[in-house]
Parts: C-alpha cells; sequence; structure tokens
C-alpha cells in the first residue's frame, strides 16, 4: 500500500550519478541532457520529458575521449 502512495507515473530522469559537464559540448557526459534541462526537468511535462529523452542517444555520440596526443587536441569543436 504504501508503494502506491509514493508511485508516479511520470517519465524518470536519464540520470545515472555521473554528472559532469562536458567543457565544450555543454551537456551532462552522464545522461547528456544540458544544464538548462536537468534544472528544468522537476517541471517538464511528461511530453517534454519524453522529447528530450528521445534526443539523448545522439547527444552522446558528439562525446568523446581525447585522444592522440597533439591531433586530439587540434580537433575541431565547432560543431558541437
Amino acid at each position: 500500500m504504501i508503494d502506491e502512495i509514493w508511485k508516479r507515473d511520470e517519465i524518470e530522469s536519464p540520470c545515472i550519478k555521473l554528472c559532469v559537464l562536458h567543457s565544450k559540448a555543454k551537456i551532462c557526459i552522464g545522461c547528456h541532457r544540458s544544464a538548462d534541462e536537468i534544472q528544468k526537468w522537476p517541471k517538464y511535462s511528461s511530453k517534454e520529458r519524453q522529447l528530450i529523452i528521445e534526443k539523448l542517444p545522439s547527444r552522446g555520440k558528439i562525446l568523446f575521449k581525447r585522444r592522440g596526443g597533439r591531433n586530439g587536441r587540434l580537433r575541431d569543436y565547432s560543431n558541437l
């Protein structure tokens, strides 16, 4: 009975407790949401949350580890 009281029909946060904003892309490296989306998450409707969640997989592709010494530092971030 207690579980029913606390149960919600809302879309859960995609947070995975790895909360660090990527310095160039300005999105969380854990859940791929922007700082603005993270801050406003509790106020979003279910429809707004669903639209954000649908975009997250494509955002993860722009995050990468810098590798290759000089080549990694020279990579172009202008398309982020």
